[in-house]
């Protein structure tokens, strides 16, 4: 099995059957957390996340429901989740989704809402700072002098040649 990335709050979804994209808004628990450094702010999208889990409730309009011109406005309503993980279960009941994992939509059908961008970001530590090989920096970013690197809890200052 291929490494897959765990889809946290923010996560971009779309509806192979809308014209917009929505962010996942996790709200089944507020246990779990990924991604950030502190644990406190990207919870873990869970198949729990059911009805109406995004953050506009809508992608646009949807190409199932025409209205002679034009279409009705979406509305999902997540029934279930396909591809998840399954070996863990959560505090909530259920399991972690994945960037493969697809919603059921009581609309739309299986697999039509896919995740297109899991929602984790890259967010560097002092531990990467100073792990990092100053000889390999300085020849990737000749403008930068990592002997004088700092984390501020903001992100880190690095100061410029």
């Amino acid at each position: 099995m291929s490494e897959k990335h765990i889809v946290v709050h923010g996560a971009i979804c779309e509806c192979q059957q809308g014209f917009v994209p929505d962010m996942l808004n996790v709200t089944s628990h507020k246990n779990e957390y990924a991604n950030d450094k502190d644990g406190s702010k990207k919870l873990v999208g869970t198949t729990m996340e059911l009805g109406t889990p995004f953050k506009n409730k809508t992608f646009g309009q949807c190409k199932l429901q025409p209205t002679g011109s034009s279409y009705k406005p979406c509305q999902p309503i997540i029934t279930g989740w396909d591809g998840a993980y399954e070996d863990v279960t959560l505090k909530n009941g259920g399991n972690i989704l994945t960037e493969d994992s697809k919603a059921i939509c009581a609309i739309a059908g299986s697999g039509v809402v896919k995740i297109s961008n899991h929602g984790q970001i890259s967010e560097p530590s002092q531990q990467n700072m100073d792990n990092s090989d100053e000889d390999t920096q300085a020849q990737l970013n000749p403008m930068v002098n990592f002997t004088n690197k700092k984390h501020t809890g903001e992100g880190i200052i690095i100061s410029v040649k």
